[in-house]
């Protein structure tokens, strides 16, 4: 998927977050966004996404030269975030059900390949309330990457996740990104250290 991102802008009340931010981010790039908390990195990606409107500017989604609305953006997207919830009163296979309900499946892998992949095999049955935090991000993780989107959006991808859950992590990418665009937001190396690009939001704050 192609993104072309042009004077985007975001304030809340009188204050802007970000301004001027130019981006070409072409099919296949491994984009990393920088910031500190509060930097303003996940409001941009949540643009990037068409889950908020950007305050000024615009943006073009182009795949397979096809330009794309804004409004059915997200059929081609997926994201992993802190901020988006797992269906609590879902057990663990009623949640992939319903996330695959919307997306299609990344080489239509089985439930039971998921399941195995999540190493969760004896909590399929499970409600998602019961999860730990590190269960809850591993799942999200799984469900935005192997869905069959050219683009991929991770938000503090590590979040909740220890030692062997970001080496899982890593590994999940490196099986099966394959040649999709994808952007992650972090200011931890391990999280993005697959980008080869990277934008800081620090050269967008309002003077």
């Amino acid at each position: 998927m192609h993104i072309q991102l042009a004077q985007i802008g975001k304030k809340f009340n009188r204050e802007w977050v970000f301004k001027n931010i130019n981006l070409d981010i072409p099919f296949g790039a491994r984009l990393a966004i920088l910031g500190s908390n509060g930097s303003g990195k996940s409001t941009l990606l949540q643009i990037i996404s068409g889950i908020l409107s950007p305050s000024d500017g615009s943006i073009v989604y182009q795949h397979q030269t096809k330009n794309i609305s804004a409004d059915h953006a997200f059929l081609n997207i997926s994201i992993a975030s802190p901020y988006l919830e797992l269906i609590e009163e879902m057990t663990l296979s009623e949640m992939i059900d319903f996330h695959f309900s919307f997306k299609n499946r990344y080489q239509q892998i089985s439930n039971k390949e998921l399941i195995d992949i999540l190493g969760l095999t004896t909590s399929i049955n499970k409600e998602i309330r019961y999860f730990s935090s590190g269960m809850k991000q591993r799942t999200k993780l799984l469900l935005a990457i192997l869905s069959d989107v050219p683009c991929i959006l991770l938000d503090e991808p590590c979040s909740n996740l220890d030692k062997q859950g970001i080496t899982w992590y890593q590994s999940l990418l490196n099986n099966y990104l394959g040649d999709r665009t994808l952007i992650v937001c972090s200011n931890q190396e391990y999280e993005y250290e697959i980008c080869d690009k990277s934008i800081s939001m620090l050269d967008y704050k309002s003077a």
